[in-house]
């Protein structure tokens, strides 16, 4: 089983390094004007991965912090996984030469699941399907438009194609600091073979050590928590390794 990963997150609206709560842009929150000094922080305490979303490119279906992400490449080597906003494989393929690692489709996965499977067919292991989903349902656009169909309805689509991994986000719990909803993640998890990372909740090092307990589980995104020091990137490293 490969170690659990984890993923501290780095949203950019405006340039910026913000936090959201349950997806609402008007309760973003600024905790780093300079994102690519945040991205150094985190690799210098021992993360090797960054989670990277381009709030504004999600709404705008195009990239729109493009120079934020660009610094943050040039300011680490941590593996960077980027979305919001790659809606074509030239916006893919031009993220991946510039030393992306992995890049993640959300709405495109759910509304254009053609350009998905040729996305991750071109870009073998570095294309990551951002599921997104409020009640059980998957939600696209920025987390505005509800779709009728589930997690693993949309994971299905996708088996056995190489992606990379999924990304399963619970909208009500994204931000809260109230806890993952680790039976819905574990359950998507077990119905893929694709490694599936958490997203949303995180609130302690409890939490990170619930998922991984779970052996099904592959990583979790850490968000607020983090920027708001309910526990240190040393404690949450040395949490998930014991």
């Amino acid at each position: 089983m490969t170690s659990f990963e984890l993923w501290p997150a780095i949203d950019l609206k405006g340039g910026k390094a913000v936090r959201l709560l349950r997806g609402d842009m008007a309760t973003a929150k600024t905790y780093a004007d300079d994102p690519s000094a945040q991205a150094k922080s985190f690799a210098g305490k021992g993360f090797t991965n960054l989670h990277v979303v381009d709030l504004d490119g999600a709404f705008a279906g195009e990239p729109a912090n493009a120079e934020a992400v660009k610094r943050i490449l040039g300011a680490t080597d941590a593996r960077v996984q980027l979305g919001g906003g790659i809606r074509t494989l030239q916006t893919a393929e031009e993220w991946l030469k510039l030393g992306v690692a992995r890049v993640i489709l959300g709405t495109a996965a759910v509304k254009d699941p053609d350009f998905a499977r040729r996305c991750i067919k071109a870009f073998p292991d570095q294309v990551v399907i951002g599921i997104d989903a409020k009640d059980g349902m998957v939600a696209t656009e920025g987390w505005d438009d509800a779709s009728t169909l589930s997690a693993a309805e949309v994971a299905g689509r996708f088996e056995g194609l190489g992606a990379a991994a999924i990304v399963y986000t619970d909208i009500q719990r994204d931000g809260a600091l109230q806890g993952p909803n680790v039976e819905a993640t574990k359950a998507l998890a077990e119905a893929t073979s694709i490694p599936v990372i958490a997203s949303g909740g995180i609130s302690s090092v409890g939490d990170l050590q619930a998922l991984a307990a779970t052996k099904a589980i592959r990583g979790s995104i850490i968000g607020k928590a983090l920027y708001e020091g309910r526990f240190t990137p040393a404690e949450a490293i040395a949490g998930v390794r014991s």
